[in-house]
This record gives structure tokens, C-alpha cells and sequence, in this order.
């Protein structure tokens, strides 16, 4: 083992290095969001003299995780709030270098949890074999709920954007320093991190920032309204009792305002997000999401994407084949649920929720009203914007699904959301077991190849099937190892 040092932009920081791998943990990008920068966008960091240790986990954004019934969710979210004023920091691994070594593709990781939850550092996305494959990986803390997606009248919209985008301005400048390369930049993230790096390809702020994109079970249709996002803010002022203004905001805590998140989370809080076409573009996942009409993202990504923003990016952009089941096979909603239940439920975001579900099977065939309002989700959620976000865009495209599914919960979790995780930074051994995600026996084989696309891709720009387009409709199937025409989805006739 050694203990490397490095110099970044604000000052020394000392690492470890063991089995070939360098690893930096809590090197901050900004400074602390705390005091006069709350509720104000990223700035400079003042700095350190000292060499700073950063071989620990620091600081992560406020937030508080929820147990899940029968899934261990520590591996796939993290241990929950780090408490540190210092939280907007990255994590990095890296291969261990000689003085003469040849700069490395970059990788940057930017992690979900619906915008409220989640850190740079849970087992599942642990970066030791992409650091083993000939990348430097980093992974970045942003803010998240409140104080990072919350319009509030008076603060700079979209602050967890403006963060991630602060992040990789710091990357452009210090990856040398850590043996990778800034002129090979790959960002990729899952769920909400990929649904915001959707956002940021769109955005002009980013251009420039990175060469390659993943995208993970996101696309760029979850934004919203400003007027409509406005509501959320007098909501979220009355459960603090304070005044919806900066000046309100800025009197609450953080664990005030984390308490908060959790009460207008629950399904049974009263709030309209619909947008004037009866649209709930995020289906009461989360209420919080970025915004547009701002210098962040001026129109909404998918339109700004047919405008041709973002050509000049590779993309790599997927989804798993049975996302919702993660929300509606533990809970028992998918085999429980009655009909009226069932369209209920879809109409708090869908228009036409009868219809929707009748296309998907309801009343047929003895399918239930669970399943057929899962498979409804699964594309109107998930699958199809991510396909509509990829014929719009104008650069180099290609398009993946996960068809693996978990045996957990008696086989019934299948390929759901996050299932490629494991697979994608090969770390099956932190979701095995009784309570894993991936099961009891997920095939080693499946990570090898998975990691090694994704590895590639970032080093080379390389894949191994045909590019995506509206004509062709080309799905290379993960598990099979085979490209699939793929015919339109119902949810096409439902969505905007």
C-alpha cells in the first residue's frame, strides 16, 4: 500500500493506493453549500495549504433513506446522511500510474435517487474495476431535494444541475493530476443521474464538458413547468411554516427541510404537479425534478435535441425491461391492486388512464389490473421516452436494454430499474444473497461483458451493434447478446 499526493486546483490532497488502484475519497469541487452560498449557485472552493487526507468517505447531501420491504437498499443507495458542511466533493479511482504512463479515458459517474436521495458512494457503484480496466472514474455529491430542485422565487433554478455542471468544470481541469484524460470525458449515470444527464447534453452550459454520455433508465422528458413546479414550492413553504421566499427557506435546516421532502413524498400528500395537458412527467416517483426555462435548459431537452444541441455527443442510452417492477412488486401493488385501484392510480399523472390500461391488457386474457398498470408504467415511465429521447437525438446513438431478470421476491423482480447497476461496474458480490438485489446466482458472465461495453465505449467510442434510428429501431439486448428490431409501444399513442 502507498499513500499517493496529488495537487488539485485548491490545494494537495493524499490518497491510497492498494492492488494496483489509487482511491480519493471526499476531494470537495466547490465550495461548501452552506451559510451565504446556500440557496446560490456553485462557486470556487477557498482552497487548503495542508495536504488533506482524503482517504475516507466524506460528507453527502442531506437526505434520509427508507427501508424497503424485503431488499437490502444500503448496497444500491448508500448508509444514508453523512453530515459535513463540504459535501459537494467527488470520489475517485483511478490506476495506479508511473511518471511516463499515458493519460487515461475519464469516466464520471453521477448517481439517482430520485433527486432526494443517494451519494458517490454506495457498494454497487463502486469504481475499482473500471480503475482496473484503464479508467479514471469519478463520482460527484450534488445537492438534491430543497436546496438543488426546488424553484424557490429569487434562487438560481436547477442548483443540482448547476453543481454536476461545476463538477465537470472541475474534472476539466484536474484529471491530469490523477493520470486521466480531459479531452476523453465520458459522463453516464442511472435513474435520476441519467435522467440529468439527459438535461445536461441539451443544455448549452455543458457544451464542451464531456465527449460521450450513458444514459441509464433516464431520458429528457422528466422536467417541469416553472409555474407548475411553483406549486411545490408553497407546499413545501407551508409544511415548514415558513414564507415561500429565499429569505423563508434560508430560516429552515437541513434536517427540517429533509423532513419535509419525506411528508410531501408519501403517496398520500395533496399535490397537483400535472401540467396543463393533465402530464405528471415523473408519475409520483418523485416531486422533485430540474426545471426548464432558465439559462440550465431554455427550452425542454427533447425539443432542444430536434434543434440539433448535443449532436456533437456519442450516446449511449438504455433502459431495463421491467423498470416499475422495483416500485410495485415489493410493495404487492403489481398482484394486489383491483381495476378501479389501478386507474385511479395511473390518473393522478395519465390522461386517459382507461385507455392506457386497456391497451396494456386490462380485462384480457385474465390479465390483472397489477400487471397491466406495471407494463403501462414500465414504457410510459421509462422505456418510451427513452426511445423518443434517442430518435431526436442528432449525433452518433445507440441503444441498449436489459433483458436479465433477478430471481428475487420468488423470481417476480425480474430485469427491473437499477438492475444493470451490478453489472455495469461488475460488483454482483454487494447485491447477492437473500436480500440482494440481483438475487441469489446473477451470472458473472453477463458482468464481464457488460462492464467491458461500457469500459470500451468510454475508452474508444466503441460498440457492438448498429447505431439507434426511427427506421431500423435497433435494441441490442444485454443478456442475450443480440441486437432486436423493436416494434412502436402503445404508450406512444398516450404520451405528449
Amino acid at each position: 500500500m502507498s499513500e499517493p499526493v496529488v495537487q488539485t486546483q485548491y490545494g494537495p490532497v493524499r490518497g491510497r493506493t492498494e492492488d494496483g488502484v489509487s482511491r480519493f475519497f471526499g476531494i470537495p469541487y466547490a465550495a461548501a453549500p452552506v451559510g451565504a452560498h446556500r440557496f446560490r449557485a456553485p462557486a470556487p472552493h477557498p482552497g487548503w495549504r495542508e495536504v488533506r487526507d482524503a482517504s475516507a468517505l466524506g460528507p453527502n447531501a442531506p437526505h434520509a433513506i427508507k427501508p424497503f420491504p424485503g431488499l437490502d437498499v444500503e448496497p444500491i443507495v448508500g448508509s444514508g446522511w453523512r453530515k459535513g458542511d463540504e459535501y459537494l466533493n467527488v470520489n475517485i479511482w483511478a490506476p495506479e500510474r508511473a511518471a511516463d504512463d499515458p493519460l487515461r479515458p475519464v469516466m464520471v459517474w453521477i448517481h439517482g435517487g430520485g433527486f432526494v436521495i443517494g451519494s458517490n458512494y454506495a457498494a454497487i457503484q463502486d469504481g475499482t474495476a473500471f480503475a482496473h480496466s484503464g479508467i479514471v472514474l469519478v463520482a460527484i455529491n450534488y445537492r438534491m431535494g430543497v436546496d438543488g430542485f426546488l424553484p424557490i422565487p429569487g434562487v438560481p433554478t436547477n442548483l443540482g444541475l448547476r453543481d454536476m455542471l461545476f463538477a465537470l468544470e472541475w474534472v476539466r481541469e484536474n484529471a491530469a493530476s490523477f493520470g486521466g484524460d480531459p479531452d476523453n470525458v465520458t459522463v453516464f449515470g442511472e435513474s435520476a443521474g441519467a435522467m440529468a444527464i439527459a438535461d445536461l447534453i441539451a443544455s448549452p452550459l455543458a457544451e464542451g464538458l464531456f465527449a460521450k454520455a450513458i444514459v441509464e433508465s433516464g431520458h429528457g422528458s422528466m422536467v417541469r413547468d416553472l409555474d407548475v413546479a411553483q406549486r411545490l414550492v408553497k407546499k413545501m413553504a407551508k409544511l415548514l411554516g415558513v414564507p415561500a421566499t429565499e429569505q423563508g427557506f434560508r430560516s429552515t435546516s437541513f434536517e427540517q427541510c429533509v423532513a419535509a421532502v419525506e411528508k410531501v413524498s408519501l403517496p398520500t400528500a395533496r399535490i397537483n404537479l400535472r401540467d396543463a395537458n393533465g402530464h405528471d412527467a415523473v408519475y409520483g416517483i418523485s416531486r422533485f425534478i430540474p426545471v426548464w426555462g432558465d439559462d440550465v435548459l431554455p427550452v425542454k431537452p427533447v425539443d432542444a435535441l430536434h434543434r440539433g444541441a448535443g449532436g456533437t455527443v456519442d450516446l449511449l442510452i438504455g433502459t431495463n425491461a421491467q423498470e416499475m417492477n422495483l416500485y410495485l412488486v415489493p410493495t404487492g401493488i403489481r398482484d394486489k391492486i383491483g381495476s378501479l385501484l389501478a386507474t385511479f392510480a395511473l390518473s393522478r399523472s395519465q390522461p386517459g388512464a382507461r385507455k392506457v390500461l386497456k391497451a396494456y391488457g386490462l380485462g384480457r386474457d385474465g390479465k390483472k389490473p397489477g400487471q397491466a398498470l406495471t407494463d403501462a408504467m414500465n414504457d410510459l415511465v421509462f422505456r418510451w421516452p427513452a426511445r423518443v429521447y434517442a430518435e431526436a437525438h442528432k449525433g452518433r446513438t445507440h441503444f441498449y436494454e436489459l433483458d436479465w431478470g433477478s430471481d428475487a421476491y420468488g423470481g417476480q423482480l425480474g430485469a427491473s430499474h437499477g438492475m444493470e447497476l451490478p453489472f455495469v461496474f461488475d460488483t454482483l458480490a454487494s447485491v447477492t444473497g437473500p436480500t440482494g438485489l440481483a438475487g441469489l446466482n446473477p451470472p458473472q458472465h453477463l458482468a464481464d461483458r457488460v462492464h467491458r461495453i461500457w469500459a470500451e465505449f468510454a475508452t474508444h467510442g466503441h460498440l457492438p451493434w448498429q447505431e439507434y434510428d426511427a427506421a431500423t429501431r435497433q435494441v441490442y439486448q444485454l443478456g442475450r447478446g443480440e441486437t432486436m428490431f423493436e416494434p412502436v409501444m402503445p404508450a406512444a399513442r398516450f404520451l405528449p
